[in-house]
């Protein structure tokens, strides 16, 4: 069955087979996602605020505020699956919200490595945001290209679809980078802490449970990252890209 284009199909002419992701988002869940960006870009915003910490809040509410557009794509395609407003909503607004996420964690980690000890990294703090958000920069104007190349090619452009790969792989190598950098650091800093070199009595309760909460919330990113290349792998008509409830589990962190 051959996938329609944009604007040529409606539910009550053509199968849902025949939509570029050959299902009907479902309502609910972009709804209840949709709420609860809403909530956390709330909650982020009034604790940079509270705590003074407000490129964290902003750069965190950025990244909710897309997923929100993102989902509201999604709904619209509940009614329209060949609605290409919803689409671009969806393919951008979705793709690019966890660059923001991990910007304000590479700031985060480089304001906890002056909290903690600076002399414990090997290399100057301010580069673990200096370096790794133009990284991701880059890997998402080769996702915007590729998205925009895909979405006026109905999925059918495999430049496209291989520009946007080139752009998530390197998100997802990046993003290992940072993640290696970032245990190394945390290896050096006990090793400085218990040989003296630090003058500190350990971390407190709140500061080892947002460390851990941050630990967590990358190790999310990534794995969200690693699978969109798997749901591009086989380009726009592949069966990952069908698959709802994979991407309802692993799409949504």
């Amino acid at each position: 069955m051959s996938t329609a284009g944009w604007g040529e199909c409606n539910l009550q002419e053509c199968s849902v087979k025949q939509s570029i992701f050959q299902y009907r988002p479902y309502l609910a869940a972009s709804a209840v996602f949709i709420t609860l960006f809403g909530i956390s870009g709330a909650v982020h915003l009034f604790q940079g605020i509270w705590s003074k910490q407000r490129t964290f809040a902003i750069l965190m509410l950025l990244g909710c505020i897309c997923e929100m557009i993102g989902y509201g794509g999604r709904i619209i395609m509940y009614n329209d699956p060949w609605s290409f407003n919803g689409f671009i909503m969806q393919i951008v607004c979705i793709t690019i919200a966890p660059v923001f996420m991990t910007a304000a964690i590479y700031v985060t980690l480089y304001r906890s490595i002056l909290q903690l000890s600076p002399s414990s990294a090997s290399f100057k703090p301010a580069l673990y945001y200096q370096i790794f958000i133009p990284c991701d920069i880059i890997s998402l104007v080769l996702q915007a290209v590729g998205g925009a190349m895909s979405s006026q090619s109905n999925g059918s452009s495999q430049a496209g679809v291989n520009i946007g790969l080139a752009g998530l792989a390197f998100q997802v190598f990046t993003l290992l980078v940072f993640i290696a950098l970032a245990v190394q650091y945390g290896f050096r800093y006990q090793k400085d802490r218990r040989s003296g070199r630090v003058k500190s009595s350990g971390l407190d309760s709140r500061f080892k449970v947002f460390l851990l909460c941050l630990s967590i919330s990358l190790v999310l990113i990534f794995i969200r990252c690693v699978y969109r290349i798997y749901e591009l792998s086989d380009g726009y008509g592949g069966p990952a890209l069908h698959d709802q409830g994979l991407f309802i589990a692993l799409e949504s962190w």
